[in-house]
C-alpha cells in the first residue's frame, strides 16, 4: 500500500499506478474504484426503496377498482391501501437501529434484499385486499431497513471529502428506482381508451392482471441486490465499535493508504472512547445528543411534509385536476420521474461544493414559492401546461435539495457511538410523517386540492427558519469532526 510522505501532505495528489489509488485531498490516497463499487451495491437498497415507494401510484387506478375502494366510504380503505406500507417502513427503520448495532450493517442489508424479493411477489399475487395489505406492510419493512442502512453504510465507508456525493448517490438510486417503477407501469399498462375511468377499468387487462405485474417486476432488481450484497465488507466503524479491529484495518486498508488508515483508526477510537458495544436508546436522551436527535427528526418530517411525495402517490388526483386523463397521467408521472433524475445529478455535483445548509435553504424557498402558486392555480381552476410546469418545479427543487441532502445529513450528524440507534429514530420519524402525509391527503383533498399544497408551503417556511438558525454546515468534515462541532 502506498504511503503519503509527510513532506508531501497537503501539497500534491499522489496516484498509485498499480492499485489505482487517487488522492482527493492531497493528504491521503484512496482506492475510489473500490469505494464506488461497495457504495453502489449498498445503494441498490435505495433503488428498491424508490421502486416500491411509488409503484403503487401507477397501479392505484386499477387495484382501486379491483378491490372496490370507491366513494366516500372507500376513502379510508384507499388511504390505508396507499399508506399501509409506511407502517412497515416505520417498523423496519426502528428495528434496524438495534439489529444493525448488534449484528452489523451487512447482515441487515442481506435481510432487506431477501424481503424485497419475497414481498414483491406476495403483493402482486394477493387474491384479497387483506393479503394485499399484508404484502405491502411487509414490503414496507424491507424499505425501512434499506432506507436506514444504505446511507449509514455508505457514510461509514466513504472518505470525508466524498461522503456527501456518495451518500447522495443513494438518493440517485432511489430516483432511478422511482423512474424505473414509472416506466414499468407505463410499459406494462395496455393503452387505455380516451375517457375510460372508474369501474370500466376493472374489465380491462390492466384491471385484472397488469397492476399485479407492476409489483412483481421489483423481484428482478431485488434478486440482483441479494446476490451482490454478499460481496461487500462490513462497515469498518461498526467493526471497531464491536472490537473487531483486524477486520476493520483490512477494510480501511482497501479504501485508502496507510496515512488514511492511521488517521481514521485514531479518530474512530477517540469518538468511541466513552462507550463501546450495543447502544441503549436511553443514550439518545443525554444532553448534547438529544438536541441533535430532535434536529434529525425535524429534517425527516420536513422532507416528507414538503409535499413532493403527494405528487407520486396521488398522481391520478394531481393530474386529473390539471385536466389530464388516466392514460396521460401514466405518461406525465414518467416525465416527473425524469425531471427528478436530472436534478438529482445536480445534487451530486453540488452537495460537496456549496454545502448542505445552502441546498436545504434553497429547497425550502423554491418549493415553498412553487407550491403557493400551484395551490392558487388549482383554486382558480387553471389546467394544462402551466400546472404541469409548476408540478415539475416542485419536483425539481425537491430533487436537488431536500430529497438527497436530508439523507446525507441524517447519515452524518449523529455521533459514532449512537449512530445506528439515532438514525433509526430519524428514519422512523420520516416514515411516520410519510404515513400521515399519504393517509390524510384524501381527507384534505375533500376541501379542494389547493388546500394541501398551501399547507405544505407553510411548513416549508417554518423549515427555512429552523434550518437557518440551528443547522451547522457539515461539508468536508469527517464524521468525528462533525460530532465534535455539534457537541
Amino acid at each position: 500500500m502506498q504511503k503519503v510522505p509527510e513532506d508531501n501532505k497537503g501539497k500534491i495528489p499522489i496516484t498509485d499506478p498499480v492499485k489505482g489509488y487517487a488522492s482527493n485531498t492531497g493528504r491521503y490516497a484512496f482506492n475510489m474504484k473500490y469505494v464506488w463499487a461497495i457504495s453502489l451495491t449498498a445503494a441498490l437498497g435505495g433503488l428498491l426503496f424508490g421502486y416500491d415507494w411509488v409503484v403503487i401510484g401507477g397501479a392505484k387506478p386499477f387495484f382501486q377498482e379491483y378491490f372496490r375502494l370507491n366513494g366516500e366510504e372507500g376513502s379510508g380503505a384507499l388511504g390505508w391501501a396507499m399508506s399501509c406500507a409506511l407502517l412497515g417502513c416505520f417498523l423496519g427503520s426502528i428495528i434496524s437501529g438495534a439489529l444493525s448495532d448488534r449484528f452489523g450493517r451487512k447482515k441487515l442489508l442481506i435481510l432487506s434484499a431477501f424481503l424485497f424479493i419475497l414481498t414483491a411477489i406476495a403483493t402482486g399475487l394477493a387474491p384479497t385486499f387483506s393479503l394485499f395489505i399484508a404484502g405491502r406492510i411487509s414490503n414496507g419493512v424491507a424499505i425501512g431497513l434499506a432506507s436506514n442502512l444504505s446511507p449509514i453504510y455508505i457514510a461509514e465507508v466513504a472518505p470525508a471529502e466524498k461522503r456527501g456525493r456518495l451518500v447522495a448517490v443513494n438518493q440517485l438510486a432511489i430516483v432511478i428506482g422511482v423512474l424505473l417503477a414509472q416506466l414499468v407501469n407505463w410499459i406494462i399498462a395496455e393503452p387505455i381508451p380516451e375517457g375510460m375511468q372508474g369501474a370500466a377499468l376493472l374489465d380491462t387487462w390492466n384491471g385484472q392482471h397488469g397492476w399485479r405485474w407492476m409489483f412483481i417486476a421489483a423481484s428482478i432488481p431485488a434478486a440482483l441486490f441479494f446476490i451482490l450484497v454478499f460481496f461487500i465488507p462490513e462497515s469498518p466503524r461498526w467493526m471497531i465499535k464491536n472490537r473487531m479491529e483486524d477486520g476493520a484495518l483490512r477494510v480501511l486498508g482497501r479504501i485508502g493508504d496507510e496515512g488514511y488508515v492511521s488517521a481514521s483508526l485514531s479518530e474512530i477510537r477517540e469518538s468511541l472512547s466513552e462507550e463501546a458495544g450495543p447502544v441503549n436508546f436511553r443514550a439518545l436522551l443525554r444532553p448534547g445528543i438529544f438536541k441533535i436527535v430532535l434536529l434529525g427528526m425535524f429534517l425527516a418530517f420536513l422532507q416528507q411534509w414538503s409535499g413532493n411525495n403527494t405528487i407520486f402517490y396521488y398522481a391520478q388526483e394531481v393530474f386529473t385536476e390539471a385536466g389530464y386523463q388516466v392514460g396521460e397521467m401514466l405518461f406525465n408521472i414518467v416525465i416527473t420521474g425524469s425531471v427528478m433524475l436530472v436534478f438529482t445529478f445536480i445534487a451530486i455535483r453540488t452537495v460537496d461544493r456549496v454545502g448542505r445548509k445552502w441546498l436545504m435553504l434553497t429547497g425550502c424557498i423554491g418549493m415553498g414559492v412553487s407550491e403557493i402558486i400551484l395551490g392558487l392555480s388549482y383554486h382558480f381552476h387553471v389546467t394544462g401546461l402551466p400546472v404541469i410546469l409548476l408540478i415539475l418545479a416542485v419536483v425539481a427543487f425537491y430533487s436537488f435539495t431536500l430529497a438527497p441532502v436530508t439523507w446525507v445529513l441524517i447519515s452524518e450528524i449523529f455521533p459514532n457511538r449512537v449512530r445506528g440507534a439515532a438514525v433509526s429514530i430519524a428514519t422512523s420519524s420520516l416514515w411516520i410523517s410519510s404515513f400521515l402525509l399519504i393517509y390524510l391527503f384524501p381527507f384534505m383533498n375533500r376541501a379542494g386540492i389547493s388546500v394541501p399544497f398551501i399547507i405544505y408551503a407553510g411548513i416549508l417556511i417554518l423549515g427555512y427558519i429552523i434550518i437557518k438558525n440551528t443547522l451547522t454546515e457539515t461539508r468536508g468534515k469527517s464524521l468525528e469532526q462533525i460530532e465534535k462541532d455539534l457537541a
